[in-house]
């Protein structure tokens, strides 16, 4: 029996360069897909950011729901913005290519569950989950959440954060299916707010709205107050965003 108190072994001095090296050049790689989305992606503002569930099929009313709302933002002038998978960035895309505006696809290289979808104008490639992140928010006008898992709600989080520090300008953040949030919701009123994390006026980030056309509605009259494109002192802090 091997004694648990033995010093673990160390990688050799060339195996620990040959990491640190490719490590080191990795930042290109990074650096590319920054470079890449910032100039492909400032080009269809405004957007919409739609996201949700990769496993939600095409007969569920929330893959429907997902569909004509994108369809109805297109129409409207607002391209869309997905993950580029199945699912509902599946259906977010397909309402968007059928629709007036482009249809934009983020797609992430995963081991499993992300497959591209077919209803793409405009498709980039992720390796990086942080890299794609960025692009999600930088060029969007609203966010729109539709139920998922743990990766909505790191999306839904990183946005809410993001308005919160105010390291974005406000943009309205709406929760499509009501039921599916209601228990999370809950406890952001009963515990977070109850224990001090965050502010009873943090709520008000947050909408909540069932109906494709309320959505439209809801960023239309939000945006009948607020300027659509950044101000210059905005455009400042997103730069560092």
């Amino acid at each position: 029996m091997s004694n648990r108190h033995e010093p673990i072994k160390k990688k050799s001095d060339t195996s620990q360069s040959t990491l640190l090296n490719r490590e080191s050049w990795k930042i290109f790689q990074i650096m590319a897909e920054f470079v890449e989305g910032y100039e492909r992606l400032f080009k269809v503002k405004p957007a919409v950011s739609i996201f949700g569930s990769a496993r939600t099929p095409e007969s569920h009313h929330y893959y429907q729901m997902a569909e004509e709302t994108a369809r109805l933002l297109s129409d409207a002038g607002f391209s869309i913005i997905s993950g580029g998978g199945p699912g509902i960035m599946e259906a977010a895309n397909k309402g968007a290519y059928a629709g007036k505006s482009p249809s934009v696809g983020l797609n992430i290289a995963l081991p499993h569950e992300q497959t591209e979808n077919d209803y793409q104008d405009v498709s980039l490639h992720f390796r990086h989950f942080f890299s794609r992140k960025v692009m999600f928010v930088k060029y969007t006008s609203a966010y729109v959440v539709l139920p998922g898992g743990f990766g909505t709600l790191d999306e839904l989080a990183e946005i809410l954060t993001l308005v919160q520090t105010g390291k974005i300008p406000r943009i309205p953040v709406i929760l499509m299916g009501a039921a599916f949030w209601s228990g999370l919701l809950e406890w952001f009123r009963t515990r977070m707010i109850d224990e001090g994390t965050i502010s009873p006026e943090d709520m008000d980030l947050i909408q909540v709205i069932d109906e494709p056309e309320e959505v439209l509605n809801a960023i239309f009259g939000y945006y009948d107050t607020h300027h659509i494109e950044p101000t210059e002192d905005e455009q400042e802090i997103i730069l560092d965003l």
